[in-house]
């Protein structure tokens, strides 16, 4: 379809809905700009959690939450609709599959991980925890992959479903970096930390990666 500029994300370099994004726009050759929107005080992992959010941003997604898209006219909220509005109305790799059944557990698995693990360690979530947020996020990340470890063992070819790369990869990576981030020990599940070490080595991963975003803080690039 036509369109009269390049999509904007307004994110934040760490955020796994904006990694989530960015990995979709890199997944679909489509290039787009960038607007930081800062989420913690100074880039520290340790310091307190102070949204900076515009009314200018608030119009634009009022959960005054990471992401938000500009595209063809649209303003897109969540992470998960972006992606399968950019893979019906943009050419290049499929990111949900074309079989009904394998499409449902791409789905499934994508909603597990955006649904029923992350929010548990959104900076919403975590700064009301105080000095148990490590173990609080250990806990929860270890109790959702727990449940997604024997999912992808049926589901998993060289990717999450299948041999083809979809929204379920594209998921995982941001969430085993968000665990690898809380010393999470990834060996404990043996498929997860396969499909990561593999999507890994995409260059779609790479460059979307959070070490290398124009917002990323100086001591944390790549």
């Amino acid at each position: 379809m036509e369109t009269e500029s390049k999509p904007v994300l307004h994110g934040y370099f760490r955020s796994s809905c904006s990694w989530r994004v960015r990995i979709a726009f890199a997944l679909k050759g489509i290039e787009y700009d960038q607007v930081a929107v800062n989420l913690i005080q100074d880039g520290g992992q340790q310091c307190f959690y102070v949204l900076q959010f515009t009314e200018h941003y608030k119009t634009l997604n009022p959960m005054q939450q990471v992401p938000a898209v500009e595209i063809d006219g649209l303003v897109l909220s969540q992470s998960l609709a972006v992606i399968q509005y950019i893979d019906e109305t943009r050419p290049g790799p499929r990111l949900l599959p074309a079989d009904p059944k394998k499409r449902a557990q791409v789905r499934m698995i994508s909603d597990i991980i955006s649904s029923g693990i992350q929010p548990l360690q959104n900076l919403h979530v975590i700064q009301k925890m105080g000095t148990e947020k490590v173990q609080w996020a250990q806990h929860f990340i270890h109790r959702g992959f727990q449940a997604l470890e024997p999912i992808l063992k049926q589901t998993a070819g060289k990717y999450c479903v299948g041999d083809e790369v979809s929204m379920a990869d594209i998921c995982l990576i941001p969430q085993v970096y968000n665990a690898e981030r809380f010393k999470v020990d990834v060996g404990l599940y043996p498929t997860i930390q396969r499909l990561n070490e593999t999507l890994h080595e995409m260059e779609a991963f790479r460059v979307s990666h959070p070490s290398r975003q124009p917002d990323t803080p100086a001591d944390l690039q790549a």
